[in-house]
């Protein structure tokens, strides 16, 4: 989520039946209710440059992974151009609405309960700093709520990305100027990987910035 629209929020995306994924989960729906679009990110423009790489990058041949997919438009996009893809998200709101889509997705937290390795990682993630009182009430908040340094999800997820990433395989993450991109590439290089800028978009209070990120014995 871009910082001119701390009031909105983001996450997850979809999958294909030929992706077996084994997954162990304890997260349930909240209810039986219907989604409730408002507890999910509206994409915006972090989405529409994270999908510009995406689409670079997704090869016919890739098995690819959209965490945090909220309303499953980037899943939408992909799954025609990929072998297989499968979306995950932590909100049940958003896992509601991406089905509805007719996207495959599960509910999960990360890599938690996620055995599988892929071709191509994409996350889009709470990437802004934030404090107490920026803080959203319900499920919106997982879309942007970053921590003090915006990195409080970023971070668990550089050091779980390189076991679930196939042979030749890589991940896009989206980040911004304000989650300190220095220190989220320093901390990459520490679990193993490779951090490239492939796109940057400049705005009023921030820089939205796409990483590529492959293991360091790989070659790009």
């Amino acid at each position: 989520m871009t910082a001119n629209e701390s009031e909105r929020s983001k996450r997850h995306v979809n999958g294909d039946t030929q992706t077996k994924i084994i997954i162990e989960t304890n997260y349930m729906p909240e209810s039986k209710n219907k989604f409730q679009k408002i507890q999910v990110y509206e994409p915006a423009e972090d989405s529409e440059l994270l999908l510009k790489m995406a689409l670079v990058e997704v090869r016919s041949t890739d098995k690819v992974l959209e965490m945090g997919c909220a309303r499953g438009v980037t899943s939408s996009k992909l799954r025609p151009l990929a072998q297989s893809l499968i979306a995950t998200d932590i909100n049940p709101h958003a896992i509601k609405m991406a089905k509805a889509e007719g996207i495959n997705v599960i509910q999960a937290d990360l890599f938690k309960g996620i055995r599988s390795c892929f071709d191509l990682v994409i996350f889009n993630p709470p990437y802004l700093p934030t404090g107490k009182d920026d803080r959203l009430k319900g499920w919106l908040n997982f879309a942007f709520d970053g921590g003090a340094t915006g990195r409080d999800t970023i971070n668990p997820f550089l050091e779980t990305l390189k076991e679930h990433l196939s042979p030749g395989g890589r991940a896009l993450l989206l980040i911004s100027s304000l989650s300190g991109p220095e220190n989220v590439k320093e901390k990459a290089k520490k679990e193993g990987l490779r951090a490239k800028t492939v796109a940057k978009e400049k705005y009023f209070f921030e820089e939205l910035i796409v990483l590529k990120l492959i293991p360091e014995r790989a070659i790009d």
